[in-house]
């Protein structure tokens, strides 16, 4: 198949006349530096969808803190300091709470009727405001702890019957497995694991979800190249999956108001979202379609971030034996040899939580924050930033930034011991969930179930490299994507305590 930048540098010559013949002449104002891009296409052939953290990090050491780029016909900014990141979200933060329109996530969205990717507006502090209060608080996590002690007991006899039998564990496909049976047990009310199909259904729209929020639509930025999406078939595809992705959502919903339904043990947040349409107390009719994109939310942000970041901490200690003998101390001494760890006991943990922040300080579940846009003209150090301008925040070059972080690159938990540093958006250095009013609602969960998961692992086993295998043949490779994964999985030998 014929890149799309390719076809684009193929009619580009076409277009050039009429692009220099239209152009208005304007007073330049003073904007952020950037590499120079092509006419039209801008910096978009320069770009690397997969990797874009990356390379922006790299570009940040050669323009600054404060960068722009060219894409396509829209203009960009990107932050990556902690300085410029508290003046974008404490000065600034109303002003750069838009979302841009991007064609893929508009779909799978229902043009914005969730709470990631709308732009800032009524609509969305209401749905906002429903997700906050009655799916997403602490009080409602807290009701779906049975959810998430089981699954995490069932993977500790899985990871049994491996020690006993002295087999490698996949770590990244049992954690996957694990997050994705809680999450659809806390969303749907039941579990697709142990279902063939079912399974194989949800796993694959689940993935091509995920590619197609990844994916680069030519629409986008130059609008009157759309015609390309069409001819490499990504727009058939997005349709397609929209399609099946309506489908699924759409037979979850009737199976919940289905009035023959066998009442579930454990109430779903699709049983939640229904009561509450039912009763009509918003100020906005909450309609399937409303379900649906928020159903979508939970799946996307929730299910994968919290394995990978599981797997990062599991490579972390197994790269630094010294940490990971010290965590498990704490824990076996302070969580009094219980053979099962309850949610409340983690808390009494100081070196466990400081090892959770370590690990989300450098593997931050979405190493670019989702992109913001600008609402109206303001000025961000010193630059006049326009109306409509996409901002980028580099969260994983700022966790690094070494103004803020002694040894930026290192896994030292340490750092975080008699320190207030926290992930709760008010500490900018440390944005591994976002800040301002657009940071994730989802804390209380994913905190919840990284805690229970990860504090279990070191409680329950001692963990061993394959035979043959040293913590320097360890790679830290990153598969391309939204959420930062481990390229390679992680196997390990789990052995039961002395």
């Amino acid at each position: 198949m014929v890149s799309p930048l390719v076809i684009i540098c193929l009619t580009l010559p076409m277009l050039l006349l009429f692009f220099f013949q239209n152009r208005r002449t304007f007073k330049k104002s003073p904007f952020p530096p950037g590499p120079k891009g092509l006419p039209i296409i801008g910096n978009l052939h320069q770009l690397n969808n997969s990797l874009l953290y990356l390379q922006l990090f790299e570009l940040s050491k050669k323009y600054g803190p404060i960068f722009s780029l060219k894409l396509g016909l829209r203009s960009a900014i990107v932050v990556s300091s902690p300085k410029l990141a508290k003046e974008l979200f404490k000065d600034h933060d109303l002003v750069v709470s838009d979302r841009p329109k991007l064609f893929g996530q508009q779909k799978l969205s229902y043009n914005g009727l969730e709470i990631i990717f709308p732009p800032y507006g009524e609509s969305w502090r209401e749905i906002r405001k429903i997700c906050v209060v009655h799916v997403l608080s602490s009080r409602r996590v807290s009701r779906f702890s049975s959810i998430r002690v089981f699954e995490v007991k069932q993977m500790i006899k899985k990871l049994c019957g491996h020690a006993s039998s002295s087999k490698a564990t996949n770590l990244n496909e049992v954690l996957m497995s694990l997050s994705s049976t809680i999450i659809c047990k806390t969303v749907f009310g039941k579990r697709y694991e142990d279902e063939g199909t079912e399974r194989s259904r949800f796993h694959g729209l689940f993935n091509e979800c995920q590619a197609m929020f990844a994916a680069l639509f030519i629409s986008d930025y130059i609008p009157f190249f759309g015609w390309i999406d069409k001819l490499t078939g990504l727009r058939a595809r997005l349709e397609q999956n929209f399609k099946d992705l309506d489908q699924f959502y759409q037979e979850v919903i009737d199976e919940h108001m289905d009035p023959n339904r066998k009442t579930p043990e454990n109430e779903g947040i699709v049983d939640v979202l229904l009561q509450l349409k039912k009763q009509r107390m918003f100020s906005i009719d909450l309609t399937n379609d409303h379900i649906k994109a928020v159903l979508m939310n939970m799946l996307v942000a929730a299910t994968d971030t919290t394995a990978a970041t599981t797997v990062w901490a599991m490579t972390a200690l197994l790269k630094n034996p010294r940490v990971m003998k010290k965590v498990q101390e704490e824990i076996r001494t302070l969580g009094g040899k219980k053979e099962f760890l309850e949610e409340d006991d983690i808390q009494k943990f100081p070196y466990f939580k400081a090892v959770i922040k370590e690990t989300l300080r450098l593997h931050l579940p979405a190493p670019l924050l989702v992109p913001r846009e600008t609402s109206e003209a303001c000025t961000i150090d010193g630059y006049e930033i326009p109306a409509k301008t996409i901002v980028y925040v580099n969260g994983w070059a700022i966790h690094r930034d070494p103004k803020a972080w002694k040894d930026p690159h290192e896994f030292i938990p340490e750092r975080f011991l008699d320190s207030t540093i926290d992930f709760g958006g008010q500490d900018f250095e440390f944005i591994p969930f976002g800040a301002g009013r657009r940071i994730c609602p989802g804390i209380p969960m994913a905190v919840a179930s990284l805690d229970l998961i990860l504090a279990n692992l070191l409680n329950s086993f001692d963990w061993e490299l394959p035979a043959g295998m040293k913590k320097e043949d360890i790679d830290t490779e990153m598969l391309p994507g939204i959420t930062q994964h481990k390229k390679n999985p992680l196997y390990v030998l789990a052995k039961t305590p002395m």
